[in-house]
């Protein structure tokens, strides 16, 4: 089972092309799925949204009554599909915006590196990659200044991109160690930072493909925040990245 985990914030014009996009990506890839959506704390036509589209294609949807940011939102997320797996060395969580930023063809590379054998894959902008916002240019910019070793010694070469795909188990495992949350920042760089720190102690194999995001789709105005996210940075700058190979460990787990 593939469980597309989608956290959205007030993107009801957005978010039913993406569900019915996503959903015709999974079908003609041939793998079972179900889409997960947590609205968070939304003020838009997003309810609506998703009970039109949950008559129509496999989608739970988890609410909360105000919003959390998107670190807690994948958290929650990330938790709920955690649980609900049956067969979590083989399923998969893939995280990815509501926006259309991500780009759902994305998710057939994504799934097929897991099924060559790493237990997370993750997105990674190509250098010099077209229409990147001003703001979010200069801070990819300063990021690897900011992060330090903890950009240059990172398992994959864009840790600040959440696009991803990760085994269950690995989530699991990652639980089982610490219930702490998974991720909890706000800003989505820093939670997808704070992500990988949790899980990749707990993996065989950490991989990347090429997958640049789609700035020029997006149809509102941007709310990314350069300043906060290089605070939320910084404040990660000392730690250290676990090996992958400590998992294997925990294989008889």
């Amino acid at each position: 089972m593939i469980y597309v985990c989608i956290p959205s914030h007030n993107e009801s014009t957005t978010l039913g092309p993406l569900l019915w996009k996503v959903a015709r990506v999974m079908r003609e890839f041939g793998r079972e799925f179900t889409l997960v959506v947590l609205d968070d704390g939304s003020t838009d036509e997003t309810r609506e949204t998703l009970e039109r589209y949950a008559r129509r294609l496999p989608l739970e949807v988890l609410r909360e009554a105000t919003p959390v940011g998107y670190g807690a939102a994948v958290d929650r997320l990330l938790r709920h599909v955690a649980a609900a797996s049956s067969y979590p060395k083989r399923d998969a969580a893939v995280v990815l915006q509501a926006d259309l930023t991500d780009d759902p063809d994305a998710l057939v590379d994504l799934v097929k590196a897991l099924e060559g054998g790493a237990d997370v894959v993750a997105a990674a902008a190509p250098a010099g990659a077209a229409d990147v916002p001003g703001p979010r240019r200069w801070g990819r910019r300063l990021a690897p200044w900011v992060l330090g070793r903890g950009f240059r010694e990172a398992p994959v070469p864009d840790p600040l991109n959440g696009l991803r795909a990760y085994r269950v188990i690995v989530l699991r495992k990652a639980l089982r160690e610490d219930d702490a949350p998974l991720a909890r920042a706000r800003e989505p760089w820093v939670a997808s930072v704070e992500l990988l720190h949790r899980v990749v102690g707990f993996s065989r194999r950490v991989e990347a493909v090429p997958l640049a995001p789609r700035y020029g789709l997006l149809a509102r105005p941007s709310r990314f925040r350069p300043t906060p996210a290089l605070k939320g940075l910084f404040a990660l700058r000392g730690r250290r990245w676990a090996a992958p190979a400590q998992a294997a460990r925990e294989d008889a787990a």
